[in-house]
Formats: C-alpha cells, sequence, structure tokens
C-alpha cells in the first residue's frame, strides 16, 4: 500500500483546523488541547515545541510522551471508517485524535471523551 500523504502533513497545519473547528461549536483551544494531552502526553509546552518545530503527524505520534492505553476504546466512525478497524496504526493514532476532536466540537462530555477518565503525567 502506498504511503499517504497525511503522514508527511505537519501537525501545526492541522491543529488549527481542530481548534477552529471546536471554536465554531462554542468549544475550546483549551478542551482541545486537553484531548490532545490526554491522548497523547504532550503537555502544554510540548504542544507548543511540536507546533513551533512544524513535526510531521508522524513524528508528532512516534514522539509522543505518553500515548494512552484507553485509546483503544475509542470507537466510531470517522471519513466513513471506523476507527477501531483501521488496520495501519498511525492512520488510526491520526483518526483517534480527528475522532475526539470531533466529539469535543460536538459537545460530548468530557467524561465520556476521555475513555477510562482523567490520568496524570507524570
Amino acid at each position: 500500500m502506498a504511503r499517504h500523504r497525511i503522514f508527511d502533513t505537519s501537525f501545526a497545519s492541522i491543529y488549527p483546523h481542530y481548534v477552529a473547528k471546536a471554536e465554531r461549536k462554542g468549544h475550546t483551544k483549551a478542551e482541545v488541547d486537553h484531548v490532545i494531552t490526554w491522548l497523547t502526553g504532550y503537555d502544554d509546552a510540548g504542544i507548543a515545541r511540536v507546533l513551533a518545530d512544524d513535526v510531521t503527524l508522524e513524528a508528532f505520534f512516534a514522539d509522543a510522551p505518553d500515548w494512552n492505553p484507553n485509546a483503544s476504546l475509542i470507537t466510531g466512525t470517522i471519513c466513513g471508517h471506523k476507527v477501531q478497524e483501521i488496520s495501519d496504526p498511525l492512520m488510526q493514532q491520526i483518526r483517534y485524535l480527528d475522532l475526539i476532536v470531533d466529539e469535543v466540537a460536538r459537545g460530548k462530555k468530557m467524561t465520556s471523551i476521555l475513555r477510562g477518565g482523567e490520568r496524570v503525567l507524570g
């Protein structure tokens, strides 16, 4: 299978779209950052660093400080594909993030978005 071009897309080029989607629906950048932190383990400084360094999505996920073990609990359909059935691990990680940002934008309760609850980074 050919390598998907989204893997080489910078996280900095995608992130503003996540924030804009949430803000259009009355939600905040802080909520988007919260779910990114929950999923990947990046703290605010880490998110700022990957944005400033123009890190690719592939590197963003490969270098995630603390991938949440509850990520596999994320289920649903994004772009016509069930995230739990995506076979490419990197594409699945990208779609997990897409899906939980969509859930923020739709106003789903944070306790539901954070399957398994909060976690302390550390």
